[in-house]
């Protein structure tokens, strides 16, 4: 037996009993000379240390071990990963209230030094240098050891167990090592295994425990699929002894080269991946699925590839909507949420400024999340964090950042599979589109036209990330609509891509809306109609090439980019069954196109004031209104605002078209200044018939015109619209009067679009508040009906 004696700062002797053996101590000298990273170490750490035996190691132990009168700081995961400057604050600052005093009087030298030293002694294995072969550790992992059966390494592999993609850079060496060797002391949170036996049916099920609550577990099972019990349904809880994983026996040069390995993985660099991945997991959903979404499911940006945000489920119906209950919250770290969530099988996708989750639908419970910092120094909305969403197919989920990167995430694990730059050049690109399934490839667009970029539409391969096609909403140099833009090419005259856009499978077509040229208000430079923006795009999905436009403002200097839903619609129209495109452009007019071809069939103002347009002509052109005296610009060019991205729908019962509007646009003859002349600057809900543009009913936002808060409009079998008004209720009308039959006051101004799925027979409708993602239900439990209207 040694006993160690250490003096604290009060000169109090601390006794540790440690036994060991002579020779124990030998081995354990040996493996740790030759197996840890072995680091150069600086002046600053040297001093650093010196300053620290003298000062520090009396409560935090010798070489940071920790005492019991201080926690242990080398090797600690709270250090890891903290910046010097951070390190020097604490120190500096203390914790008085936890025995530490403050060392702000130290010189400033002696508490760099000092922080020096703590952060070498948390080196992440990543920025160590390590004895052993990586090389051959590799090797080791993918073949030999048989590691990539239950682990992914940057998108290959297995999701069942934890990805290790950066571990390098989570784990010091030692670290990785105490992993490998004693896994029952280090399992990763989320993956102790257990045994759960359910009630009703006495099925019994094996995995990992990713949460539990007192209320409810989500259980992993070793083929990568959740299961979201109510510990109601749960007859019996069995923790495994020991971890799934056994401790791994090399000899000392092969583990010196599975840990060199490791600590070289410090996460996935952006880029395509060289193959697919030969062992993917679980799909959560296939093309079909998305396509053909079966009830409950919502497994795509408007729950459709039509852009019609109108859902089959019937069991909320205007019998019992009355009754509508919040059944939970989730709120999130971030202002301001647009993003619609997604649902498949039960469990929730949602995202925000660069982070991502995947949650219980029936209860909000967070299974996963991925985060990583908003990017510094970006413009416009992309900066602010709007982000609209996630796609999902297979087993991916994809979300674009505030960057204009999209990232390919693992469904299980929530990990990055592989990431791309959607952008050729860096410019001032963001991104905040909700990306788009088609197949097995995955498409999305991107924000910054209102700085200066040359928007386009990019196609990549799913299972890699690799670039498929770009279409550019900008024409280049010897191409058409070259002609449209004056002498000077257009390099980065806007032109965004930011709204999600709409497939029909019947002609094979992608249809995706174009925002305003750049700069905005500034034409100088840009005389002609400046194609392709503000228009839309039907675009060929396997190679990009435009098959129609349609140009809703040419030459625009108002800000009226076309970015609002393109829906799909099959109906009688006039007496023929058609294919039809419906669109309330940010113009104030309502579009009917033939969408096989692109032909107009209908343009008609939606608002009961328009003044930059008296209507639009027999080839689609506005007719623009020319004014006898003095008018305000601002009227002269109204609306600017008239409708925008937020959701539309249109319902097959009563043939309606619904959607938010602005009304802003006063009398140019009325006396500058007057109320008149103003405008009412009022938000109003309106159903339009779409066989003659005719406002059939409408319902008035009273309250003042924030213009951040397009939130938009959902439609169900069911004969309810729900939207949401400009004073923080959530609103429930009759489809067929607009005749408001229930509300839920948040008292936040909503932004994302409602959206509605079905959990175990019963339906739910959510909406993003403020930073809170809010769902609701009924308090009983209807059978879901679908395609089958309550009249």
């Amino acid at each position: 037996m040694m006993v160690i004696r250490l003096r604290n700062k009060n000169r109090k002797t601390i006794r540790l009993h440690v036994v060991v053996r002579i020779t124990m101590l030998a081995v354990v000298a040996l493996w740790v000379g030759s197996a840890t990273a072995q680091s150069v170490i600086s002046q600053d750490v040297k001093n650093g240390k010196a300053r620290y035996d003298s000062l520090c190691a009396g409560c935090h132990g010798a070489d940071g071990i920790g005492t019991e009168h201080a926690p242990r700081l080398a090797d600690n995961p709270d250090l890891r990963g903290r910046s010097k400057e951070r390190i020097h604050g604490t120190i500096a600052a203390g914790f008085p209230a936890s025995g530490m005093p403050p060392f702000g009087g130290l010189p400033v030298q002696d508490l760099d030094d000092l922080s020096a030293y703590v952060r070498s002694l948390n080196l992440p294995a990543g920025e160590s240098v390590s004895i052993g072969d990586a090389a051959a550790g590799k090797q080791y992992f993918w073949s030999g050891g048989k590691c990539s059966s239950c682990h992914m390494v940057h998108g290959i592999g297995s999701s069942i167990g934890p990805d290790l993609s950066d571990i390098g850079a989570r784990l010091s060496v030692s670290s990785i090592r105490h992993v490998l060797t004693a896994p029952d002391l280090n399992i990763t949170p989320g993956y102790e295994a257990a045994t759960v036996v359910t009630k009703r049916t006495g099925k019994t099920l094996h995995g990992f425990l990713r949460n539990q609550t007192n209320y409810d577990l989500h259980l992993q099972d070793m083929n990568g699929v959740f299961h979201l019990l109510p510990l109601s349904e749960v007859a019996s809880v069995t923790k495994d002894k020991h971890a799934t994983m056994k401790p791994i026996d090399l000899p000392q040069t092969a583990m010196q080269n599975l840990t060199a390995y490791l600590s070289s993985l410090t996460g996935v660099e952006p880029g395509a991946l060289p193959a697919p991945n030969t062992t993917p997991g679980p799909s959560a959903i296939e093309f079909d699925g998305i396509l053909h979404p079966k009830p409950g499911n919502w497994p795509t940006y408007n729950g459709n590839l039509s852009a019609n945000r109108y859902s089959p489920l019937t069991g909320i119906n205007r019998g019992n909507v009355d009754r509508l209950l919040l059944k939970w919250i989730a709120p999130m770290p971030q202002l301001g949420l647009e993003a619609t969530p997604i649902v498949v099988d039960g469990i929730m996708y949602f995202s925000g400024q660069n982070q991502a989750y995947a949650m219980d639908a029936k209860t909000g419970r967070t299974i996963w999340r991925y985060f990583r910092p908003p990017t510094p120094g970006l413009v416009g909305d992309a900066s602010v964090g709007t982000n609209r969403g996630p796609a999902i197919f297979r087993d991916k989920i994809f979300v674009t950042t505030d960057n204009a990167h999209l990232l390919a995430l693992n469904r299980v694990t929530g990990k990055v599979m592989w990431e791309v730059v959607m952008p050729e050049e860096k410019e001032h690109y963001g991104s905040t589109v909700s990306p788009l399934i088609l197949n097995d490839t995955v498409i999305a667009g991107v924000s910054g036209g209102d700085w200066g970029m040359r928007g386009f539409v990019v196609c990549y391969d799913t299972a890699t990330g690799k670039l498929l096609w770009r279409h550019w909403t900008l024409p280049g140099p010897g191409e058409p609509g070259i002609e449209t833009w004056g002498k000077e090419w257009p390099r980065l005259a806007g032109g965004s891509t930011w709204l999600t856009g709409s497939y029909d499978p019947e002609t094979d077509t992608l249809f995706w809306p174009t925002g305003n040229p750049w700069p905005d208000s500034d034409d100088r430079d840009r005389p002609g109609d400046n194609l392709y923006t503000n228009s839309i795009l039907a675009l060929d999905p396997h190679t990009g090439k435009m098959k129609w436009y349609f140009q809703f403002t040419p030459h625009d200097t108002a800000d009226r980019d076309a970015v609002e839903p393109p829906v799909l619609v099959n109906e009688v129209y006039r007496g023929k069954p058609m294919k039809l495109l419906l669109h309330a452009d940010r113009n104030g007019f309502f579009y009917v196109f033939d969408r096989t071809n692109g032909k107009l069939l209908l343009a008609k103002s939606f608002l009961k004031q328009l003044n930059w347009a008296t209507g639009i002509d027999s080839n689609g052109r506005p007719q623009l209104a020319t004014f006898s005296g003095p008018v305000a610009t601002r009227q002269r060019k109204c609306p600017d605002n008239a409708a925008n991205w937020s959701s539309t729908a249109f319902s097959p019962v009563t043939k309606l078209y619904y959607l938010m509007t602005i009304e802003d646009c006063g009398d140019p003859s009325a006396p500058l200044g007057s109320k008149e002349a103003n405008g009412p600057g009022q938000r109003v809900l309106k159903a339009l018939d779409i066989e003659t543009g005719a406002v059939k009913w409408e319902i008035p936002q009273p309250g003042p015109l924030v213009l951040k808060t397009w939130s938009g409009v959902l439609g169900t079998a069911s004969g309810l619209i729900f939207y949401a008004d400009p004073n923080g209720a959530f609103v429930a009308a009759d489809e067929k009067t607009g005749k408001i039959l229930w509300h839920y006051d948040t008292n936040v101004g909503m932004k994302g679009p409602p959206m509605t799925y079905a959990v175990d027979g019963r339906q739910y409708v959510a909406i993003t508040a403020g930073s809170t993602l809010l769902s609701f239900a009924l308090p009983a439990q209807p059978t879901i009906a679908a395609n089958k209207a309550t009249k």
